[in-house]
């Protein structure tokens, strides 16, 4: 069957193994159309990351690999590749905030940053675009960037993924430790991004009012598989959703979600 051309990403059943033994996430599928943002949820330990760090080949590093199922980027298989290849096609990781050179200033940070091929010629232009769009950088740019807040440190993760030119942002916990007024600003300037370059955003987050509020579409993890999906709306009036992400039970003896839901969890929810 052909590949919508309106599908710039799709995970089939994607299965990824750590050390040839642990088998960390278990048939994937999620599809993200170009120019959506997608949120993906879930706990500490679900499955998020893993399942970011598939697409963008950094599992290599961890000693793990798909073993089973296919990431599709523009209908083409990319499992398993390595990350400057995948970078190339147009694919960039933010890593959490504290992968930064904290020695280096702002703007060193940025002219470190290995562009995707074309990207070099373009290195003037991407830096000022950066700056356009975080302005607080270009007010910062000489400073040592171990002296950030958290939030600039986001915003600098995010700018050198930038430096890249993708078309394709994948974000790891953009909300991570960030004061909620923070959050609320990084969250709209991803709208921001999203629009202005023509961006298609994949967000890791476990913060799921934060994310959903911003996103087209969104999918929850636990356990290593996906349990729940649908439009921000929905999954946001979803009881689930709203007991065990969003802190709305009531109730003062809640349980985990695994241990209360895991009976729900043999097939997806459509809504």
């Amino acid at each position: 069957m052909p590949e919508n051309d309106d599908v710039l990403l799709r995970l089939e059943k994607l299965e990824v193994v750590y050390h040839d033994v642990i088998t960390a996430i278990r048939g994937v599928s999620l599809e993200i159309r170009r120019g959506q943002i997608v949120a993906l949820l879930g706990t500490n330990g679900a499955g998020k990351t893993t399942t970011l760090r598939a697409v963008s080949g950094f599992i290599g590093t961890d000693n793990a690999r798909v073993s089973e199922g296919a990431v599709l980027y523009k209908g083409g298989p990319i499992q398993n590749m390595p990350p400057h290849r995948i970078t190339e096609m147009g694919i960039a990781l933010v890593p959490e905030r504290d992968k930064i050179f904290e020695m280096l200033s702002v703007a060193e940070n940025l002219d470190v940053t290995v562009p995707r091929a074309g990207a070099a010629q373009r290195r003037d232009r991407l830096r000022e675009l950066v700056y356009t769009q975080f302005p607080q950088l270009a007010n910062l740019r000489d400073r040592q960037a171990g002296y950030l807040s958290g939030g600039e440190r986001q915003m600098l993760t995010i700018g050198a993924a930038l430096m890249c030119a993708p078309e394709l942002l994948l974000i790891d916990e953009l909300s991570l430790g960030l004061a909620p007024l923070v959050v609320e600003d990084l969250m709209r300037r991803l709208k921001t991004l999203r629009d202005e370059l023509d961006l298609t955003i994949l967000l890791v987050d476990q913060n799921a009012q934060a994310a959903l509020e911003v996103s087209d579409h969104g999918y929850v993890m636990e356990n290593g598989r996906v349990v729940l999906d649908g439009p921000p709306d929905q999954l946001l009036g979803h009881q689930d959703v709203q007991e065990f992400y969003l802190g709305q039970s009531g109730r003062e003896d809640r349980r985990s979600y695994r241990m209360v839901k895991q009976y729900r969890r043999s097939r997806r929810w459509y809504g």
